[in-house]
């Protein structure tokens, strides 16, 4: 059974409600994504981004995106308070990436990466180090069995540790490793965790795949409202245990688990204090929403000006108020849930709540 909503943590969630507006509306700009590429050395079951090793659009000259960084973004922003997340696709394909880091670094914006491990060696690795990377995630969706079925690869689960053990003996690097889960891997949560702590793993994030890209017919990848119940439980039980810092990915609101699922109370950040710069040059609030909610184009319009004024349909989430949403009482504080979970209609593909609590 889910657990309830108490009073105080209804209070808890009216206090941080007035915090969230107070960042609507100043929306300073905290995390910038850039979609450099989407070719990719895998072909994941899960992909939302449906990527390829020959995508339709070529990578972002990087000369386009330090234009925009260096006249549109600096002027605004202190950059030791922006991070700049490089995301794919397969970042490091892209054989430009430490030339790319380097000059972030040298602008003073820390910067970081989404990886699958597969072209992390050593001498890459090290490279990285060099050319200044703060933080850097890699996926591991279970064990060789679970994670070997989503990313298709039979060498995926080998490069994928093994780039683990690389990033967790790097004291200098933030790291940490997310997990999609799956009903495969759900028997097997307990001895997977025990596996992580066991590589050196301090931090761990969870997701769960949503109807969405090659997802959207594969019913193999998702939980059962139970199973997904199951699984909360696990990582409210785990972050009690504090031997490794888990959490909920930011799939949507919780109810009697915000705050003890995830170290704070849900939020969307997409265009509140996260913005993103696609692969076609599209600024939207993050990679994973769709181009419906695109808010501007770097190679026709001036990034500051979109940021500032075109992200109404990010920051006043009312047209979410509709279908289910329309019908609960948690709207106030889940303002609709994540944004990359809405299709082309405004409808939700997804709602966490939903699946814990059922239709009240």
């Amino acid at each position: 059974m889910a657990k309830s909503l108490s009073l105080r943590k209804r209070l808890a969630l009216e206090i941080e409600r007035k915090r969230q507006n107070d960042r609507v509306e100043k929306h300073r700009l905290r995390s910038l994504f850039w979609e450099c590429t989407l070719r990719c050395n895998l072909a994941c079951r899960h992909c939302g981004s449906d990527c390829t090793s020959s995508p339709s659009y070529r990578d972002m000259p990087a000369e386009d995106f330090f234009r925009v960084l260096d006249n549109q973004i600096t002027p605004h922003v202190n950059p030791h308070n922006v991070f700049v997340t490089l995301s794919g696709g397969e970042v490091l394909v892209r054989d430009d990436i430490e030339k790319i880091g380097l000059g972030l670094y040298r602008r003073e914006y820390a910067w970081g990466m989404v990886t699958n491990g597969m072209a992390l060696t050593r001498r890459r690795f090290d490279s990285l180090l060099a050319s200044g990377i703060h933080g850097m995630t890699i996926s591991l969706d279970g064990f060789e069995p679970q994670h070997t079925y989503i990313r298709r690869n039979p060498d995926s689960f080998q490069r994928a540790v093994e780039a683990i053990r690389m990033a967790t003996a790097e004291p200098t690097l933030a790291f940490d490793v997310v997990t999609c889960a799956t009903p495969a891997l759900m028997p097997q949560l307990e001895e997977f965790r025990e596996f992580l702590i066991s590589l050196g793993l301090k931090r761990w994030r969870i997701f769960t795949i949503f109807p969405s890209g090659r997802a959207a017919t594969d019913g193999t990848l998702r939980l059962s409202d139970e199973d997904f119940t199951s699984l909360i439980d696990f990582i409210c039980r785990t972050r009690k245990e504090g031997r490794i810092a888990i959490s909920y990915g930011c799939e949507g609101f919780l109810g009697g688990y915000e705050a003890e699922a995830r170290p704070s109370f849900y939020e969307c950040h997409a265009g509140i204090d996260t913005a993103s710069i696609r692969i076609d040059g599209a600024i939207s609030g993050c990679t994973s929403i769709r181009s419906d909610y695109n808010q501007g184009n770097i190679y026709r319009d001036d990034f500051w000006d979109v940021w500032q004024n075109r992200f109404e349909p990010f920051r006043n989430r009312e047209w979410m108020h509709k279908d289910e949403c329309a019908q609960c009482g948690m709207f106030r504080y889940c303002r609709g849930g994540g944004m990359h979970l809405r299709d082309s209609e405004g409808r939700m593909a997804d709602c966490a709540y939903l699946r814990l609590y059922g239709r009240k």
